[in-house]
């Protein structure tokens, strides 16, 4: 029997030397004895392991913080080297911007009066007296029309004058008579000698015969207030300059027929005194008033300036540009300064809010945003700041400092927060 089953333990079978090692003997047999012994091995060897892999880990964190401690250490001991080391620096002190803003603006210029010269009657151009550039006086004749048609009516219009006074003087004839015959007729009517009858004819014709010359006198205002009209229109014949000016512009000649109202004839120009209109940004626009004074320069004539003052002013910024238009006259009695040129516009405009003025070399430009060093009793401070207006080489502020602080001009990059400063003797103002 035994020959038949061979033993598992025996040095024959391959389990053997694995259960003579955890002591197992084939007999008496122990089934779960060598399984559990061997799961306890293994159990023994992942402490093992867990126990080597927590050692390494506690090392390598203990390392870790040796070297961060090391390093912060490091660190601050720097610092504080850096914060004992004492830095030589020039500094500014913070002033009031000035209280005028100088700006420079793109303008235009335009004629003191403008008109477009059309004529109020129908005809042909007759004579024309003025051409393009001529200088021109109000009340000076332009240009005469021809109409031989309105002095026919004209003539028409005189006889029926005629008539309706004729008719005034029939009709106020006939009244008399009338009223003459009905005052008789009133006695005689009373005396009895003539009817009632008779007596409310008179009456009633006197009556029609005033109502008659009523007539007859309207229809003779009425003809010749129709010819006072036709007169009008003849004087309208005559094209005359309504102010003092030059002609820039002619659109007729002599034989071209002119339309009422219809055919521009001429364009005239007062430039005396030239407009310069100018668009002045939000940022200035609330210290713009009448009576600020403006230089005008024309880059053709870069030698001349020619001075004015603010006259009008919109009162209301353009939606779309925020801007304000105004005005400046420029006295231009020697025609200097022509009309419709572009031209550079130099305003002197009151501020409307107080600024402080400090070098552009003092900014500092990171991460916290714009900012200043301040001397401190010795050591240097970080202020933050809001710009208002950038001028290239100096900057106006509107937070962030106060009149007679000292700003350090160009700041280290380096330079901390804290850290020791020392003012250079020749400090710049």
């Amino acid at each position: 029997m035994n020959e038949a089953f061979p033993n598992p333990m025996r040095g024959d079978h391959p389990a053997a030397d694995r259960h003579s090692e955890l002591g197992c003997s084939w007999r008496p047999p122990d089934p779960g004895q060598c399984d559990r012994k061997e799961a306890e091995r293994h159990a023994a060897a992942r402490r093992r392991f867990g126990l080597l892999v927590a050692t390494a880990l506690v090392a390598g964190l203990a390392w870790g913080f040796a070297q961060n401690r090391a390093a912060r250490l490091a660190a601050e001991e720097a610092n504080r080297q850096f914060r004992d080391v004492t830095q030589i620096v020039r500094v500014a002190e913070v002033a009031p911007a000035p209280g005028v803003i100088a700006i420079t603006l793109p303008g235009n210029t335009l004629a003191f009066a403008a008109a477009d010269i059309y004529a109020r009657a129908n005809g042909y151009v007759d004579k024309r007296n003025v051409d393009i550039g001529d200088h021109v006086k109000a009340g000076d004749v332009l240009a005469v029309l021809a109409a031989p048609e309105l002095d026919h009516q004209i003539a028409q219009a005189e006889a029926a004058i005629a008539q309706a006074k004729a008719n005034v003087r029939q009709n106020d004839a006939n009244a008399k008579l009338a009223a003459a015959t009905n005052s008789r007729s009133a006695v005689l009517v009373k005396q009895g000698w003539v009817t009632a009858e008779q007596g409310d004819i008179d009456r009633l014709t006197e009556q029609a015969r005033k109502e008659a010359l009523a007539a007859a006198q309207a229809n003779d205002a009425a003809q010749n207030d129709a010819l006072r009209v036709l007169k009008q229109q003849r004087d309208y014949l005559t094209v005359v300059a309504p102010f003092d000016g030059v002609v820039t512009q002619r659109a007729v000649d002599v034989g071209s027929l002119v339309q009422n109202g219809a055919t521009l004839m001429f364009n005239l120009q007062n430039t005396n005194v030239i407009r310069v209109q100018v668009y002045v940004p939000q940022d200035q626009a609330f210290g713009l008033a009448p009576g600020v004074d403006v230089a005008v320069r024309v880059p053709e004539q870069p030698d001349q300036a020619f001075a004015g003052k603010i006259t009008r002013i919109s009162e209301s910024l353009q939606q779309g540009t925020r801007t304000l238009l105004a005005e400046a006259d420029i006295p231009n009695s020697d025609g200097r300064l022509r009309a419709g040129v572009y031209c550079q516009v130099e305003l002197k405009i009151p501020r409307a809010s107080p600024r402080l003025a400090i070098p552009a070399d003092a900014l500092i430009f990171n991460r916290a945003g714009t900012q200043v060093a301040v001397a401190d009793n010795g050591v240097a401070r970080l202020r933050r700041i809001s710009i208002a207006r950038d001028f290239g080489t100096s900057i106006e502020t509107a937070s962030g400092l106060q009149p007679g602080d000292k700003v350090i001009l160009n700041p280290a990059a380096d330079l901390a927060d804290g850290q020791k400063i020392e003012i250079a003797e020749k400090a710049t103002k």
